[in-house]
């Protein structure tokens, strides 16, 4: 490539990463979507809690000062584990879950969470191999089907990501969020097909769920306005409020992505991970989700430059 390209390249690079990391500019066809965003009830992210940051100060002193069995300490390493990823620190957490395995490499549940976190940073291949491990041990550990199914589906295997999930949902076939995962990956698939099947699954979630109304948005029963008007209906508390939030900003970006307005995608995604309720599925993803967009702007930069180098 000659240097001229490549100096043009860096400056492009970086106006594509903006697309994820701060301030956008709406398109023409993002108008719309900006429009509902002016009207969104933005969520206290929520705090770190003191009894979460007091229990890992005690499991951390137990493991260094008190003297234990190796299974003994490896649920100790998990447990603290799960303590730093609830609060959001992912890396202590894999640490924890990796020790933990050393010392008792039975411990179904650590492999899935490896395996949640290995998914969160794109490494797909040992992600599969950690939630394989945790069928082994354990063929009916559901949420690890749908851990593999995200796995599979943030991997670009679609129709084996389907499969997990379709395992998924029959354990709870009136949850809508089982529903909602299937439905993501069967329009990767098949986009008719998928809303079809959505429509008749959906039978069987109670109207009084309030994720029912994520699934009405998606079949077009409800208009984006309205679902976010709805977003407070029924709720009584601000950590409830912030709960929903997380879920439906992270709804509202499939939603506008699966149209085609990138750049609503991108600062929905953000909301919900400005909500900080790392235990959702939806908050892990979120960021997921922006670095992947951050991904392909970039390589549809690289693209153009390439397709205009050869003119």
């Amino acid at each position: 490539m000659h240097s001229s390209i490549k100096n043009a390249i860096l400056p492009l690079l970086i106006s594509a990463c903006l697309l994820t990391q701060g301030c956008t500019v709406l398109s023409h066809d993002d108008n719309s979507s900006s429009v509902m965003m002016n009207q969104l009830v933005i969520a206290e992210p929520l705090p770190i809690s003191y009894k979460s940051e007091i229990a890992i100060a005690r499991l951390s002193e137990v493991l260094e000062r008190v003297k234990i069995s190796d299974e003994q300490r490896a649920e100790l390493f998990y447990d603290r584990g799960v303590l730093y990823d609830s609060v959001g620190l992912r890396s202590l957490a894999r640490i924890d879950f990796s020790h933990a395995l050393q010392l008792k490499p039975d411990l179904v549940d650590a492999y899935n969470f490896l395996g949640i976190h290995l998914t969160q940073v794109q490494e797909f291949s040992q992600a599969y191999e950690q939630f394989d491990s945790a069928l082994e041990l354990d063929p009916e550990h559901e949420y690890a089907y749908l851990n593999r199914g995200i796995a599979l589906y943030y991997g670009a295997r679609p129709e084996l990501a389907a499969a997990d999930f379709k395992a998924f949902h029959h354990q709870q076939k009136d949850d809508p969020y089982r529903l909602l995962w299937l439905y993501l990956t069967e329009y990767e698939v098949d986009d008719i097909a998928a809303k079809s099947a959505l429509e008749r699954r959906a039978e069987l979630v109670d109207e009084r769920t309030w994720a029912k109304q994520v699934i009405y948005l998606y079949l077009g029963d409800i208009s984006q306005q309205t679902f976010i008007s709805n977003l407070t209906r029924n709720v009584t508390s601000s950590k409830q409020l912030t709960d929903r939030l997380c879920e439906a900003y992270f709804y509202l970006g499939k939603y506008n992505q699966m149209r085609g307005f990138s750049n609503a995608a991108a600062n929905f995604f953000k909301l919900s991970l400005s909500t900080n309720v790392y235990e959702f599925v939806e908050h892990r993803y979120a960021k997921l989700e922006l670095d992947l967009m951050r991904t392909l702007a970039a390589q549809e930069q690289i693209t153009e430059i390439d397709e205009a180098a050869k003119l």
